[in-house]
């Protein structure tokens, strides 16, 4: 009914108003035009929020929990039963090599992860794209090869470094963004990828826009090695995992070796 209103309405509208005389005429005019702005609006693409700006919010608004007057990544930064397992691994890997590697944290938040790991590498470079966030982890967290970074890792170039943790970064970002970041991870023999995917099958790498949510409310989740991504790897292995009832889907930690 509303597609044949609207062929009506543009008759009308663009030959004579004049036409619309009769209570019917003036009742399918009504209804034609509110159809057409509803169409409008209905149609115009959601504007990307830059994403600097998004995750600033984030913070600002302790949109993922916390006291106000601090910086909180949320639960999956807090909570031991994830977090412990979680460093536990990392710890393991990163001694397992005679020479410490040089470590780029590509998202590292507030630093209650990567103040753990700092002291097993040869440096430490944590990158965030939130200024404010930069300014207080460079006053709070102090060590000798530790460096902090204000960058936004899919437009910034980032450092050089042997091994990139990206740690619920991805899981943020749209599918742009994320191609955009992988062109970048060449230059590492090592990619340990953190995301928040559902448990059992789904179907992954539906687009978002960046910001504070993720794809789990999709039902999907980030695959690296499948379409748009792609991404060629030598060797994938599984480090550590976590699920409960408290939190939906499963977290699971990936360490990728490049050729």
């Amino acid at each position: 009914m509303f597609l044949g209103a609207k062929k009506v309405f543009f008759n009308l509208f663009f030959i004579s108003e004049n036409k619309i005389t009769t209570p019917d005429n003036l009742f399918l005019d009504i209804i034609c035009r509110f159809e057409f702005i509803n169409v409008m609006f209905m149609n115009k693409a959601k504007k990307p929020w830059p994403t600097k700006d998004a995750m600033e919010q984030v913070y600002e608004m302790n949109l993922w929990g916390g006291h106000p007057s601090s910086f909180y990544s949320g639960m999956g930064s807090h909570d031991p039963k994830i977090t412990i397992p979680y460093i536990t691994a990392l710890t393991t890997f990163l001694t397992s090599f005679k020479d410490p590697l040089i470590v780029c944290d590509l998202g590292c938040g507030d630093f209650n992860i990567g103040k753990e790991l700092v002291s097993l590498t040869k440096k430490y470079i944590a990158i965030d794209i939130v200024t404010d966030l930069i300014v207080y982890n460079r006053k709070h967290f102090k060590q000798e090869n530790l460096e902090f970074h204000c960058l936004d890792i899919a437009t910034d170039n980032i450092p050089n470094g042997d091994c990139a943790i990206i740690r619920q970064v991805l899981q943020h970002l749209s599918n742009t963004e994320i191609l955009s970041i992988l062109k970048k991870l060449s230059g590492f023999k090592y990619i340990i990828v953190t995301e928040h995917l559902p448990e059992g099958n789904f179907i992954p790498n539906k687009d978002i826009i960046s910001g504070q949510g993720i794809r789990l409310k999709k039902q999907s989740g980030i695959d690296l090695l499948v379409a748009p991504f792609n991404f060629k790897i030598k060797e994938k292995k599984q480090l550590v995992s976590f699920s409960s009832n408290s939190h939906k889907g499963i977290i699971i930690t990936t360490l990728y070796t490049l050729f």
